[in-house]
């Protein structure tokens, strides 16, 4: 299954707003997203486990965490490459996308994408990070190999956008933000909100918004413990 450009355009705009706030100035910064995904691309690995000479399990839901993480930097490096028109990064991103890419060329040599495991598309991955490159069709591979697809990338990627802000907003960084709602971490609330959210609705990321501000309100309230962190 493929993106929605509707969905694209949501992230695409989370994306430019979060930047934003840690930098109102990021798109003249030039930061190294390519470093970022390749950093990203080798926590990957670790989660997936490479070495040989010990018994390792692969902790899948770590892997996509970090393919939600490298998507934000897929997303910045394309909003800045077109120096923040958002509408030329989505026709950038669908355009490649479209192409539908069987393989990808690194090195003087081309990868099929259908041949190379799990391990060896993160290691292609950090490879291209690491010449200033990135490839979607093997983000897309990528996604695949670990049980996601675009819906599910989109609704993980728009969760943790939405929580990211919330929290700033309400003293993550005074630290007089409240991470543990009723005995349990704010993702575990999230998870729960993002069920009861239209995620096709255009409104979707002030829908999240407000679900999570009622629900933390009504806990402050003193209804449930709260405890700082």
């Amino acid at each position: 299954m493929s993106i929605l450009e509707s969905q694209l355009l949501v992230m695409l705009e989370l994306q430019a707003d979060m930047n934003g706030t840690v930098n109102a100035g990021w798109i003249a910064a030039h930061n190294n997203w390519h470093r970022a995904i390749q950093v990203e691309a080798v926590e990957a690995i670790e989660h997936h486990g490479w070495k040989w000479w010990k018994k390792q399990e692969c902790d899948m839901a770590q892997l996509q965490m970090e393919l939600v993480d490298i998507w934000h930097f897929m997303l910045s490096s394309a909003i800045q490459h077109r120096h923040g028109a958002i509408a030329l990064a989505k026709r950038d991103i669908l355009a490649e996308l479209h192409l539908h890419q069987k393989s990808v060329q690194f090195d003087n040599q081309y990868y099929l994408l259908s041949q190379l495991t799990l391990l060896e598309k993160l290691d292609l991955m950090v490879g291209l990070a690491a010449s200033k490159r990135t490839n979607l069709a093997l983000f897309d591979s990528l996604l695949s190999s670990c049980n996601m697809d675009w819906p599910l990338l989109f609704k993980q990627y728009v969760g943790k956008n939405v929580l990211n802000v919330f929290r700033q907003d309400h003293g993550y960084k005074a630290g007089t933000y409240l991470k543990i709602w009723d005995g349990r971490e704010d993702n575990e609330h999230l998870i729960e909100v993002l069920e009861q959210v239209d995620l096709s609705s255009g409104q979707v990321k002030d829908a999240l918004y407000r679900a999570l501000e009622t629900r933390y309100a009504v806990l402050q309230d003193g209804s449930y413990s709260l405890i700082a962190k």
